[in-house]
């Protein structure tokens, strides 16, 4: 069975720095798109970045500059460093990867369980 389980979140103070990680475990044949969205009290989850299998990253438009998504192809892990984090960034941190499972053999999304950002002021 796949999993993405997710670590790294935690509290930190405004201006601080967190790293998030995310690996995709279980019987795999290959991984596509993988990327990071978030979800704060009362709104609708967002991206926040995505990265392909080859490198290319998309980042929202409120995180760029100060957001890095990177990926570990031969570990099947996702990575997001988030510099000069914001109050306004509080939210719960969701991984997803577009992948295809040995089992059905088709292109499927899987989310991760989400990890908690605090930036307290």
């Amino acid at each position: 069975q796949v999993q993405l389980v997710e670590s790294g979140g935690g509290l930190v103070q405004a201006g601080g720095s967190l790293r998030l990680s995310c690996a995709a475990s279980g019987s795999i044949f290959s991984i596509n798109a993988m990327g990071w969205y978030r979800q704060a009290p009362g709104k609708q989850r967002e991206l926040v970045a995505d990265i392909t299998s080859g490198g290319s990253t998309n980042y929202a438009d409120s995180v760029k500059g100060r957001f890095t998504i990177s990926r570990d192809n031969a570990k099947n892990t996702v990575y997001l460093q988030m510099n000069s984090l914001k109050p306004e960034d509080t939210a719960v941190y969701y991984c997803n990867a577009d992948l295809v499972p040995v089992s059905v053999a088709t292109m499927r999304s899987y989310w991760g369980q989400g990890t908690q950002v605090t930036v307290s002021s």
